[in-house]
């Protein structure tokens, strides 16, 4: 749980007058938002609107152009160790000879502090991690050798054994198998439910309205955000997507299955 004493403990990040620009071309412009403690979150947009770089932005991986970053009222360098990132699977070297059980235990290097060891205390939450994503037969395996889905809840069990109170990801759902998805889904809404945030990168529209407790809508700017059920509208599927009429049907027939 978010410890008590953490100020404006009601807003898990607040973003302000946020821009960011890559060789000076804004990517980012002026982006206002705040994001709620205790909620699953959808960042959702067209390609090239900025989502993982918003992702980055409140991770402090990029600099900014203006703007500042706050989580739970503190500095991303203060709240450090109360977030959790699940990075795209793309951006991963799987080459790297590591096992499942080794990728896991860097989730508790932060509780760890300056030249201490992992010990049985770190091994057991990282092998209870693993078996909360089903992981747990596969702790010896090199992370190369495991399928995509595999590999994505490795990553989860990861963030799971920081037991941070804030998470961040790039496309969880991104290129999983059906069951994986839906075990990822099951272990994000046991995290929300013991009070802890996850904000996630997510491009499958339909599913939105099932999956998610608010929504960002983002193309450079700032469509919307606030409650899937108040902001994902079509109205805002329309500016945020701009007519692309594949997407905004899909989008149309969620928004109706949300209100069946």
């Amino acid at each position: 749980m978010i410890p008590a004493a953490l100020p404006n403990a009601a807003i898990a990040i607040d973003v302000h007058d946020l821009t960011v620009a890559y060789h000076r071309k804004p990517v980012l412009w002026d982006v206002d938002v705040q994001v709620p403690v205790g909620k699953l979150i959808a960042i959702v947009g067209p390609n090239g609107a900025g989502k993982s770089t918003l992702l980055k932005a409140m991770l402090g991986l990029v600099p900014l152009a203006s703007g500042r970053v706050e989580i739970f009222g503190r500095s991303i360098r203060e709240a450090r160790a109360l977030v959790g990132y699940v990075p795209q699977r793309e951006s991963v070297d799987w080459d790297f000879p590591i096992d499942a059980m080794g990728v896991v235990t860097m989730g508790t290097y932060a509780q760890l502090g300056w030249l201490r060891r992992v010990g049985q205390p770190q091994r057991e939450r990282a092998l209870a991690a693993l078996k909360q994503v089903g992981m747990s037969d596969f702790a010896q395996r090199q992370i190369g050798q495991l399928s995509g889905g595999q590999q994505q809840r490795v990553f989860l069990a990861r963030a799971l054994a920081q037991d941070a109170a804030l998470y961040l990801m790039d496309e969880p759902f991104a290129g999983v198998d059906a069951a994986t998805e839906r075990a990822i889904l099951d272990v994000l809404r046991t995290m929300r439910d013991a009070g802890k945030t996850v904000i996630a990168v997510h491009h499958d529209l339909q599913t939105v309205p099932q999956y998610f407790d608010h929504v960002i809508m983002l193309n450079m700017r700032l469509v919307a955000a606030g409650p899937t059920n108040d902001v994902f509208t079509q109205e805002n599927l329309q500016k945020t997507y701009g007519g692309r009429l594949n997407l905004l049907e899909q989008a149309a027939e969620a928004v109706r299955r949300a209100g069946t």
